[in-house]
Parts: C-alpha cells; sequence; structure tokens
C-alpha cells in the first residue's frame, strides 16, 4: 500500500470547545472537499492514502480532513458525554473556522450520517448551507437498519472463512516472531466482516476507536429514524449522491430509502462490501468526477 504523503498544510481549531486537528491536502487554490470519517470515535487518516484521489474530481479540489473530537489527534480529556449534536456542533466550526465555501461534504460511514444530521440542522437554521453531500456506504439511518447490520456483521465475523482466517493467525507463531506484523495481521480479521473479500482488508490503514465516544454518540441517537427529515435537505436545494457497496453488511435498503428521500442518484458498487475506496476504487471515483463534474456548471 502506498505511503500517506504529508498534508499540504495542518493545525488544530481554535473555535471548538476541544482544539480539533485538521488536514488539507491538494492545491490550496481549488474549491475545497470537506471529507467526513467514520467511526463515531475514529481518526480521519485510515481513508488515506485512497481517498486522496478525490483531489482530481470536478477539475481539482482542495481536500479538507479533521479528526472528529474524541477520535485520533483530537482526543480529550474532558469527560462530558461526546453526542450527536456535540459533532454536529463542531462541524459547523470547523467550515466558519476554515471558511469551508462552497460547503461541498463528503461522508463515509458515521461521516455520511454525520453529513445528514448537520444538513437537516443546517437547512433549519442559521449554520452554513451544504453546496452537496456526496455520501459513501452510510451508516444505517434507523435503528431498526444498525440492527439489522449488527446481526449481519456478527454473521460474517463468525463464518468459516474469517475463522480460518483467525485459526490460521494463532498457530502461525506471527505473535513471537514479529509482534508489529502480528497486530497489523490481528486488526484486518477484526475489520474483515465489513469487506467483500476479507483479504482485502490488509489494503485497510489501520485505525483505533475510541469505544467510549463511540458507545456515548449511539446512545445519543436513541431509537433514531433519520429518513422523515431528509426531504427537506433536498427541498433546501442540496445536491446528494449515495454509494453503496452490494456487499455492505450495512443493508442495502437503508441507503436505498436515503437515496430516494434525498432525490439523489443511489449508486451501487458491484464486488465491495462496506470500503469501497479499497475494494471499488474505479467505480468509486468515477462516481465521484461525474458528480461534482455535473456540479460545476450549477454554482
Amino acid at each position: 500500500m502506498p505511503a500517506i504523503p504529508a498534508p499540504r498544510a495542518s493545525g488544530y481549531t481554535t473555535t471548538t470547545a476541544v482544539p480539533l486537528y485538521w488536514a488539507s491536502y491538494g492545491p490550496g487554490d481549488a474549491p475545497p472537499l470537506l471529507a467526513l470519517h467514520g467511526g463515531p470515535g475514529a481518526h480521519h487518516d485510515y481513508l488515506l492514502p485512497q481517498l486522496l484521489r478525490l483531489a482530481e474530481v470536478g477539475g481539482g479540489r482542495s481536500l479538507l480532513f479533521y479528526d472528529q473530537r474524541g477520535g485520533g489527534r483530537s482526543k480529550t480529556e474532558d469527560r462530558a458525554p461526546i453526542t450527536w449534536r456535540t459533532h454536529v456542533d463542531d462541524l459547523a466550526h470547523v467550515v466558519r473556522e476554515l471558511g469551508v465555501a462552497p460547503l461541498d461534504v463528503v461522508g463515509y460511514s458515521w461521516g455520511a450520517l454525520l453529513a445528514l444530521l448537520y444538513a437537516v440542522e443546517a437547512v433549519g437554521a442559521s449554520l452554513p448551507r451544504p453546496a452537496s453531500l456526496l455520501l459513501i456506504d452510510p451508516a444505517p439511518l434507523t435503528r431498526s437498519y444498525r440492527q439489522q447490520f449488527e446481526q449481519e456483521f456478527a454473521r460474517r465475523a463468525a463464518s468459516s472463512a474469517v475463522r480460518a482466517l483467525r485459526d490460521e493467525l494463532a498457530q502461525s507463531g506471527l505473535r513471537e516472531r514479529d509482534p508489529e506484523a502480528y497486530r497489523q495481521r490481528a486488526f484486518e480479521l477484526s475489520v474483515a466482516a465489513y469487506f467483500h473479500d476479507p483479504r482485502a482488508a490488509r489494503d485497510l490503514t489501520p485505525f483505533r476507536v475510541t469505544g467510549r465516544v463511540q458507545q456515548e454518540v449511539w446512545e445519543s441517537l436513541g431509537e433514531f429514524d433519520l429518513l422523515p427529515s431528509l426531504p427537506r435537505v433536498a427541498a433546501g436545494g442540496v445536491r446528494s449522491m449515495v454509494v453503496h457497496g452490494r456487499e455492505d453488511p450495512i443493508p442495502l435498503a437503508s441507503s436505498e430509502a436515503a437515496a430516494q428521500a434525498l432525490g439523489a442518484e443511489l449508486v451501487v458498487l458491484e464486488g465491495s462490501g462496506h470500503v469501497p475506496y479499497v475494494e471499488a476504487a474505479d467505480g468509486l471515483f468515477a462516481a465521484a468526477a461525474r458528480f461534482y463534474g455535473e456540479g460545476r456548471g450549477t454554482r
């Protein structure tokens, strides 16, 4: 896997309650594209280096990433609960402080759900309104779909294919011979159920999730159902595209319902699970190029 290049610029926010680490890639004079990572409680760099190809779409983009509160280089000792509203408020501050305009947002997994939560709030408030949303394998948009995802993920994690890979690692002696290689392989097996081909997990940059943050955010959503609110986003003039891997453990029906509610195109990528930027990169970036290419003339 290619190395992750150094960002063009980076730093920490000063207007958020907790300093949030941000990093920018691509030409500084190009229109910005704000990317939201998954989790909750993870950090942006596991989207790299693959997602840097987004710098090539729409005639060239400046990519901006940040580590959401509680994860990566935005960890905090503050024990106040981190909720979905915390993340929406942080996102608004990031957009204003870093001058992200027009506000084109690409969200992956939980980051796509965060983008939608923000868009719903922005349409009815004085927040900067998104111009467009590219939603890549969005996290489930209802509690029911999330329960279906959890069941399917557990089934895949317990499958004979993944069990065989775990047994192979346990018997390999790698833990004693090469602890670093063992940790890498153990990480790959921990996320293998997200992939159409479990072996493709080796091409995903390792990451950590802060469990407390993940639990607090999902608990704050309660028995959530975002779908009834999405037509307001479309009515507010926000362009959207939804991309979903055919073999994602997250139900395709969740993304189908989201696309319908948003009046958005749904792109289903064959041969891909939850991580299309690894398993179906050409299809993903072709869809992104079409989406942003179409949008250039509508600004």
